[in-house]
């Protein structure tokens, strides 16, 4: 899964959680909290693995269960001890969604359940990068690019597309947290530079 599918897997979430169970929005620190800790596990692994070989693919540390739970709670009881619960909330939830994310649609296209991915050290799964980072990550996009432009997009494309959609319309909703907040704080501060 792409790291903006992530991304938007984790702000569509809490989102609706934030708005389910609290009544309102998210603010901007939870935005740009649910949204960073979600792509945290491939910002981590995937130079490690892909330009650096520390892991022999680029589900290592970040990706496991045995890493990912302990530090999600852990962060959510330092926020809620701070006084940020719905921070370390929405880190917990970015940071855990991520996992499920990059095994189930697997499932949804092969009907295979790849869970070895999320089991580091315990399980590993092999790959080679001999392109580095840079040239791995051209070679995904180009093939999904050239995916896309075979012929018709398929189902999940069209899925996918759906949610992404649905997710920008319910940031705007939302009011655009985290783009918000230092769009007023710039519109302030210039409107007290002109008095």
């Amino acid at each position: 899964m792409w790291p903006w599918e992530h991304a938007v897997i984790g702000y569509l979430t809490y989102s609706l959680a934030v708005h389910l169970f609290r009544r309102r929005s998210p603010t901007g620190p939870e935005a740009v909290t649910v949204v960073s800790a979600s792509v945290a596990p491939d910002l981590i692994d995937k130079p490690l693995a892909w330009e650096f070989g520390v892991f022999p693919s680029g589900f290592g540390i970040a990706h496991s269960v045995f890493f990912a739970v302990p530090m999600a709670v852990a962060v959510f009881v330092l926020a809620a001890a701070s006084g940020r619960r719905g921070v370390g909330a929405a880190f917990a939830t970015g940071y855990l969604l991520h996992l499920p994310a990059d095994v189930v649609p697997h499932y949804v296209l092969d009907g295979r359940l790849p869970v070895h991915r999320l089991l580091w050290p315990v399980a590993t799964t092999e790959a080679s990068y001999p392109d580095g980072f840079s040239g791995t990550f051209r070679t995904y996009l180009s093939d999904s690019i050239a995916e896309l432009l075979s012929g018709p997009p398929s189902a999940y494309v069209f899925a996918v597309g759906g949610v992404m959609a649905f997710c920008a319309l319910l940031w705007a909703y939302d009011g655009m947290p985290g783009v918000r907040e230092p769009a007023i704080y710039l519109r302030e501060h210039v409107r007290s530079r002109e008095r």
